[in-house]
């Protein structure tokens, strides 16, 4: 459930007592992600509004969304990371549903910079648009 995830993400950022610590954990995120399948490496799967390279494929199986990302960059691929660790195995009820204030809480927001902030902004847009598509989806097969 996405609550618990987030719940294990707020106590793993915790944890760590500066912002120092915290990049470097958000680094081992990215390096901790399951490779992307290069056939998902496309155009249509970068994220528009990133300055670094990010690919984000998302599939339906069922009612369950699941995503598969990368990035070129070490923390890009961090922020990406932590975002399918949340979202990936939800519905997208369950998406749409869930704000993401756990960014404010763990305290992620403020510390990057601009063009950082703006990456993330794209990565939750675009996460958010599958969500609603696959949601249209399965409200049409149930008609």
């Amino acid at each position: 459930m996405i609550d618990d995830r987030i719940n294990q993400l707020k106590l793993d950022f915790n944890r760590f007592s500066d912002w120092e610590e915290r990049y470097k954990h958000l680094i081992d995120l990215g390096k901790k992600m399951p490779p992307m399948d290069e056939a998902f490496k496309v155009e249509s799967n970068l994220v528009k509004g990133c300055q670094s390279q990010v690919w984000l494929h998302a599939e339906l199986k069922g009612d369950i969304i699941t995503f598969q990302a990368d990035s070129d960059a070490s923390i890009v691929k961090g922020i990406i990371a932590l975002l399918t660790t949340v979202y990936s195995g939800s519905t997208p009820d369950e998406i749409l549903c869930t704000r993401p204030t756990f960014l404010e809480e763990i305290g992620l927001r403020e510390h990057l910079s601009m063009s950082r902030a703006n990456g993330l902004n794209s990565m939750m847009k675009q996460i958010t648009f599958f969500a609603m598509a696959y949601k249209a989806k399965l409200s049409m097969e149930k008609k």
